[in-house]
Parts: C-alpha cells; sequence; structure tokens
C-alpha cells in the first residue's frame, strides 16, 4: 500500500471518529497548518533584530515584526538529542525516556509525539531534518512515532557532515549523487539543500490539507561545508575576518550557513503565499538550545559572533550548549500566524519546550497526551487566562536546575545548591542561597519530586546504527554502543 492511499485511509478513520465524538466535523480553519522550524544550535543574538553587526539575517528579522517573539524560551534540555525528546513527547528531562546525548539512543515505541497527536486529528505528517531520538534499528524511529515521512538524519553523528553518501527517508536509504563520503567538505550533493527541497514538497503536495511540517534543520551547527557556488557562501567569502589559525574559513561558512536557513525561510513564507494558505498556517521558529562560544578569539572571548553575548548591553548568559546556566536553554523564539496573532509583539511569558504539545492540541482541538508543559495559546492570541508554571525542570548528566518564577537553583556534580535572581542577574555571577534559604529549599524539593528513574527504548540492530555513523569522516570506527532496554 502506497503512502497516498495509507493517508486517505487514515485521515478517513480520523474524520469518522471526529463526527462520532462531536457530532460535528471541524472546519479546515479549526486545524490550521502547523510549521515548526528549528535551527540546531542558533544563539540567542545570532540576528539582526538583536543587534547583530554581523550576521545577516533579513527573514528572520522580518518574521519577528510579523509575529509574537518571546524573551523568556527554554530549551528542554541544553543539548540536541534530549531537547527534542522534550519538545516531540511534551515532558521535561526528570520523565523522558531518552536523557544522553549519544546520537542514537531511542524513545521507547509505544510513546506519543506531536506527530501521533495531530496525525489522530487527519493531519498529513512530515520531518525534515535531523530527528535525534532514535537512530535506525531502535524503537525511535519516526515512522514509529507518527510520521508519514521523514527525510534527513536519524543519527547525530551521521549529521555531521553535509555531504553523507545518504540521506535516510523513513529508514530506508536515498543514496545523494556525486558523494563519496570521505570528506566533510567535498560533494555534489548538500545535504540540506536537499532537505529543503524536501520541505517544499511536503507542503506543497499537502496544502488542500492540514498538515505538521516540522523541520529540525542541522544549520548553523555541523561541521561547516557549504558549495563553492551557493550564493549565501558568495557573500561571506571573502570577508576579513581572523578567527584563529585554522577556523577562519569556519567562521565564514557558519555566517553563510545561518544566512542559508534564512534565505530558506523567506521561501517558504513565498511558497505559503502562492499557495494562498499563509494565513491558515501557522509557524513557529527557534533554536534548538543555548549557543556555543565557537571561533572565540582574545579580542572575542566569547566567541566570534557571540551567541550569548547581548551586544548592546554587553551582558551575557552564563557558558552555553551542555549547560543548565542560562547561555546552555535561553532560546530564539518567534511565532508568526497573520491575522491571529499580534505582529511585532513582545512577550516575557515563561515557556519551555514541553509546552508545545498542549499548545498545539488547544490549537488543533486534539487531545494531548500526558505532558509536564502548559499551552501558551492564550499568550499567543492575546488573552488574560493564561496559566504559568510553579516551576520548570531540568537534568542532564550531573547537573540539575530548578526555575521558579525568577529564582533559578543550579547544581553541578556533588557540589553545593546555587541561587540566581535570574530577573536582575541574567549572568548568574552572584549566588544568593545563603541569603535565601525557605525559597532555596523550597527549589530543592521540586527538584527531588520532579525526577523518576529512566524508562528507556530498544536497540534491535546495532549494524544499522554502526553503518550511519560511519557516514561521519571522523567515525569510520564503530562506535561503542551502551546497551539499552
Amino acid at each position: 500500500m502506497n503512502l497516498t492511499c495509507k493517508r486517505l485511509i487514515r485521515t478517513g478513520l480520523c474524520l469518522a471518529s471526529l463526527l462520532l465524538t462531536t457530532g460535528r466535523l471541524a472546519d479546515a480553519a479549526d486545524r490550521p497548518n502547523i510549521i515548526y522550524l528549528m535551527l540546531d544550535e542558533w544563539g540567542y543574538f545570532e540576528s539582526g533584530h538583536m543587534g547583530h553587526s554581523e550576521l545577516l539575517t533579513p527573514n528572520i528579522d522580518r518574521f519577528a515584526t510579523e509575529g509574537t517573539r518571546f524573551t523568556n524560551a527554554y530549551a528542554g534540555a541544553p543539548v540536541c538529542g534530549p531537547t527534542r525528546c522534550v519538545l516531540l513527547t511534551g515532558l521535561h528531562t526528570g520523565h523522558t525516556s531518552m536523557r544522553v546525548n549519544d546520537g542514537f539512543s531511542p524513545i521507547r515505541e509505544d510513546e506519543p509525539t506531536l506527530a501521533s497527536m495531530l496525525s489522530k486529528q487527519g493531519y498529513a505528517t512530515g520531518g525534515f531534518g535531523k530527528w535525534g531520538i532514535g537512530g535506525r534499528g531502535t524503537s525511535g524511529v519516526p515512522e514509529k512515532h507518527g510520521f508519514d515521512e521523514f527525510f534527513g538524519y536519524y543519527d547525530q553523528v551521521h549529521a555531521h557532515t553535509f555531504y553523507p553518501q545518504y540521506l535516510i527517508r523513513n529508514s530506508r536509504e536515498v543514496p545523494l549523487k556525486g558523494n563519496p563520503g570521505d570528506s566533510f567538505y567535498e560533494g555534489e550533493t548538500h545535504a540540506q539543500i536537499e532537505i529543503f527541497k524536501e520541505s517544499l514538497r511536503f507542503i506543497r503536495e499537502n496544502k488542500d490539507q492540514p498538515f505538521f511540517c516540522y523541520l529540525p534543520w542541522t544549520p548553523p551547527h555541523g561541521l561547516w561545508a557549504i558549495d563553492d557556488d551557493d550564493p549565501s557562501w558568495q557573500l561571506f567569502k571573502d570577508k576579513p575576518w581572523t578567527a584563529g589559525q585554522q577556523t577562519d574559513r569556519d567562521a565564514r561558512v557558519y555566517a553563510a550557513f545561518l544566512h542559508l536557513v534564512d534565505r530558506q525561510l523567506g521561501e517558504i513564507l513565498a511558497l505559503l503565499k502562492d499557495l494562498n494558505i499563509d494565513d491558515n498556517t501557522i509557524v513557529f521558529l527557534c533554536g534548538d538550545n543555548g549557543g556555543q562560544d565557537y571561533f572565540k578569539t582574545a579580542e572575542r572571548p566569547h566567541g566570534f559572533f557571540g551567541p550569548n553575548l547581548n551586544p548592546i548591553t554587553g551582558k551575557r548568559f552564563r557558558a552555553g550548549k551542555g549547560s543548565l546556566y542560562e547561555g546552555g536553554l535561553k532560546v530564539p523564539y518567534l511565532v508568526r500566524y497573520p491575522g491571529k496573532i499580534e505582529a511585532g509583539a513582545v512577550s516575557d511569558h515563561l515557556l519551555c519546550f514541553q509546552d508545545v504539545m498542549p499548545t498545539l492540541a488547544e490549537l488543533t482541538g486534539a487531545t494531548s497526551p500526558q505532558s509536564d508543559g502548559l499551552s501558551f495559546l492564550p499568550t499567543l492570541l492575546g488573552k488574560s487566562r493564561q496559566q504559568t508554571h510553579s516551576h520548570l525542570y531540568w537534568e542532564y548528566g550531573n547537573q540539575t536546575a530548578v526555575r521558579m518564577n525568577q529564582w533559578k537553583a543550579m547544581r553541578r556534580g556533588g557540589g553545593d545548591w546555587e541561587l540566581y535572581d535570574v530577573s536582575h542577574d541574567t549572568e548568574e555571577k552572584r549566588d544568593i542561597g545563603a541569603d535565601h534559604p525557605y525559597i532555596l529549599k523550597q527549589l530543592v524539593t521540586y527538584a527531588l519530586e520532579s525526577h523518576e528513574p529512566v524508562n528507556g527504548g530498544g536497540v534491535y540492530d546495532r549494524k544499522l546504527i554502526e553503518k550511519d555513523r560511519r557516514q561521519a569522516p571522523h567515525n569510520r570506527r564503530p562506535a561503542a554502543l551502551k546497551s539499552s532496554k
């Protein structure tokens, strides 16, 4: 049975179920198209509208004027895999089934996701980019979790190269023409270009029905390689930047990558208008975790492009990717929905990735699976009745963090708990735990209550995992795979 037939049957069953349970068929207008674009390691301040003077992001900047920008948005985790797990399952990292960042570890086969929730509402579901919550040959592959199709990288190590010999579609290999697979920087077919083309195809093919298009794109992260004739590279290839020894070119490619995805965002928005579905499509745009201080020099100690450094005030979020300090968790977060949400609005509503599940459920009339999140749709629509979290919780490796209102507690390893008032101390420089023992005690109690043991997914075929990981030239030797339930 081909994919189209499966979609028709599934959609028919879903609509019949809606009729039986609600007595009426929801209008297409009640079920907007959803595009969720998440850029890998896109830093909080890495865009023109945030004051950056060197990175060129005209479409992102215009997007910010056409939608709502959230100043207080937090990633689900400080690294790629776990943050995707929080986003897709609606659970924080004390409850998720996958909390490591080894590239292949999976969620369980029985777990609901954003896609499986929306699929039950009659949505066509497609994902294009870096999956990260279950390599091939595991219980976590996307086609087992509500996606009609997923094209890109399943394993994050595979995603370290933009010129692999193949990408993956629904667990099957799709060869990329002219890519020998023996270099990060050489090949005929650039993976991001192919992923983008498939993203557009999915939108075109599903313009006449509600669709969920999930775009966890790899740039600007990765081992930086771009086609010599790419127009974004042409803008930056001759920049007189000195980022230190061999990293000059990488810094230029990083800037070109950000312009590349900005350019592709512009093409997606233009396509929505061409297809006359712009007004019925909500588009989310965010980073996946905090920025990293790449290409830092003595003159630029916060990273060449200062992803966590406010170019206006000179203050920066502490640390970066991999840390539960603000620099590892604060992300840019923009939402555009023409005629439905206020253009140019700025909100300080405190949200985290687990909130996306109940938000999309409320938006589409779906029933949300059990979630640690709260819908922020009221804030998007300018309503006054917005629920707020009693606290937010994160764990990663030997780190734990809790936020309650303006207070944030942090613990590393077996060290003492620290307490910060992040409303005034965005750099987390002053530990005030000794001044507020009762607040710290409450946050520690929340932390203890929020953690439960990991109940992970299963690995069925290690050879497939190892094959995909060897696509990255630096990983030719088989990985030492951990055992998994």
